[in-house]
């Protein structure tokens, strides 16, 4: 499937793939989240990403809401660290009355008042039943130990007592700051010639005033290793360890990608869910993940172990990271790790929603959109010396760093 791109006089990417198939995906992605807020602005990127669809200049809430559900459409978002992401699925017919929604949107919103106080409060709730579930908040709690007072360690939702003093002008300002031309793609997937498509976005977003990217962001350094417990009111001893990791234009991501789905990824058959879950019956949930930023990483392990086994579970969590570290992998194992990530890519790239959204973020980190077949040849050229390298410097004890809610 061919890969297609174009930039607009305002500097906003666009970048396509084309499908034949009946339902499209497109949205819009900006290099905008969460660490970009100021200490009074915690929450905002996400507030923002709620009330964009409460009004525009020329539709109300309702307006908004049925201009594509009337189709049988879908329109959502999502906030992240780093980027906010308004999006749509649809019949490939509707590809105008799409893009010109999501144009409205995201450059003609109203905020109004009224929606902005109702907003705070399904917020609010939103933060509440998040500290009701120790297995989500735990992440959370654990990034922020691990980036400890940089603006990435804050999450996502922000806190009860700043949400409540947002107003109109505090979210125009942040828009201001951090909306900026050059650092937007627009991505699609779906059966639409791309002269039409570029034509279409020229029509809806490109008279927008052009406000490109004036001060980078303040990359992370200095981590240092932190041990923390915490009592709670749980039924389990709930547990992450990690460190730092690499971020997402380090030629190190794909190994690490690689060692992290032989540690704890999906499949039953990780060392952690067979040694602790299956050997050892001592978690029911144990995996481990990676997420890659534009300037760091963060490599975890999670485990919901049962009350007074948390001394076994980590002495056997440990020993599978000693012996990655120690021992390299056979060239059979390492085969059929490999075989693993890729199977477990091309299900994933199954998604032509997901694939859209990796489109565009991948164009704003590196500008570029790498192929399933490149990406299979970069982790086929690991080797078993690449992931004991890795293991030594990712896994190692002396530099990880440990938050434990403890059962009261």
């Amino acid at each position: 499937m061919e890969l297609q791109r174009h930039t607009l006089a305002n500097g906003i990417r666009l970048v396509h793939t084309g499908i034949d198939a009946p339902v499209a995906h497109c949205g819009i992605m900006v290099n905008a989240g969460t660490r970009d807020e100021k200490e009074t602005e915690h929450g905002m990127a996400h507030f923002i990403e709620h009330v964009i669809f409460k009004g525009t200049n020329k539709r109300n809430v309702y307006r908004i809401l049925n201009r594509l559900d009337n189709v049988g459409a879908d329109l959502n978002a999502y906030t992240a660290k780093e980027e906010t992401c308004i999006h749509a699925s649809f019949l490939n017919r509707f590809y105008d009355r799409a893009l010109e929604l999501i144009a409205d949107i995201v450059f003609n919103p109203a905020f109004p008042e009224k929606e902005l106080a109702k907003e705070k409060d399904v917020i609010i709730d939103e933060i509440n039943s998040y500290k009701d579930n120790p297995s989500e908040k735990i992440y959370d709690d654990f990034e922020e130990l691990v980036f400890d007072g940089h603006p990435i360690a804050r999450n996502i939702l922000g806190t009860v007592r700043i949400i409540k003093k947002f107003g109109k002008p505090q979210i125009l300002n942040f828009i201001h700051e951090n909306y900026h031309t050059d650092q937007m793609v627009i991505s699609t997937v779906g059966k639409i010639e791309f002269g039409r498509f570029v034509r279409l976005v020229e029509k809806y977003f490109g008279g927008i005033v052009p406000n490109p990217l004036k001060v980078a962001r303040t990359p992370f350094r200095g981590y240092r290793p932190q041990v923390r417990s915490v009592k709670k009111r749980t039924y389990q001893t709930h547990c992450m360890l990690g460190n730092i990791a690499y971020p997402y234009h380090d030629p190190r991501r794909i190994t690490m990608a690689l060692l992290n789905n032989v540690l704890g990824g999906p499949g039953m058959n990780s060392r952690l869910n067979l040694s602790v879950r299956e050997k050892n019956g001592l978690a029911y949930t144990i995996e481990s993940g990676y997420n890659a930023y534009s300037d760091t990483g963060i490599f975890s392990i999670y485990a919901g172990i049962e009350n007074g086994t948390y001394d076994r579970a980590l002495a056997v969590i440990m020993r599978e990271l000693r012996l990655l570290c120690e021992k390299p992998m056979g060239p059979q194992q390492l085969r059929m790790a490999k075989q693993q990530l890729i199977g477990q890519l091309a299900i994933t790239y199954e998604s032509n929603l997901t694939r859209m959204i990796s489109m565009a973020k991948s164009i704003l980190l590196i500008d570029n959109v790498e192929s399933l077949d490149q990406i299979g040849e970069r982790i086929q050229a690991v080797t078993s010396n690449d992931i004991l390298e890795v293991a030594n410097e990712v896994l190692d004890s002396n530099r990880l760093s440990i938050l434990t809610y403890l059962s009261k």
